[in-house]
């Protein structure tokens, strides 16, 4: 059986905000992935390509799907490795090569490599999913996706990485639903972020 994990590394703002964390979406808020990552990000890089490394598969809601898409597709074989970035193209050799399955009722031909659409009702498909794969199946900023997820108990492990900033307005990780959570792992990734690590309490 599969392992689903909210991840990719899941960034997040100290007040639960995720949206629009490069600023390309038009939110006011937005961009604070680099405003508040800086230097940083370098070690968080290396956080992502592990993560990429280590799964299995990626899980994907269409609008996610396609901006990851747009965005590694062109960069497999061809992105330099240069001084402060050296895993940028093992992290887009990686994204391209890897099974990805999209959740989306319109989507009708995935244009990205190793990608396949799961239809009809999201609880169902993924449910198999995660008895059919094994290993790390990665649920990256796909926050909608992620809530219905653990509304129905099929998230093992959440791994966020909590940027210091608090927004005040956003789209945020959890919907309204109670969930007790374990902390299993915390580490910090350069000086100023927390990279945190946790499971579900079922047994709750």
């Amino acid at each position: 059986m599969g392992k689903i994990v909210i991840s990719g590394p899941q960034n997040i703002s100290l007040d639960g905000v995720v949206q629009d964390p490069t600023g390309e979406e038009g939110f006011r808020l937005g961009g604070w992935f680099v405003q508040f990552g800086g230097k940083d990000l370098e070690q968080w890089s290396k956080v992502a390509l592990d993560d990429a490394l280590r799964a299995e598969a990626w899980l994907l809601g269409r609008r996610s799907y396609e901006y990851f898409g747009a965005r590694w597709r062109p960069r497999s074989g061809v992105v330099p490795r240069r001084p402060g970035n050296p895993d940028l193209a093992e992290l887009a050799d990686r994204l391209n090569n890897m099974p990805k399955y999209v959740v989306s009722s319109t989507l009708v031909d995935p244009d990205w490599n190793n990608s396949w659409v799961l239809k009809g009702d999201v609880v169902t498909a993924v449910s198999k999913l995660r008895q059919d794969l094994a290993g790390e199946i990665v649920v990256p900023a796909s926050y909608q996706l992620g809530r219905t997820l653990m509304e129905h108990d099929l998230v093992d492990e959440l791994r966020l990485v909590v940027f210091p900033v608090v927004l005040g307005a956003g789209q945020r990780l959890f919907g309204e639903t109670r969930k007790p959570l374990r902390l299993v792992d915390a580490k910090t990734i350069g000086d100023g972020l927390a990279f945190l690590t946790y499971q579900p309490v079922r047994d709750a």
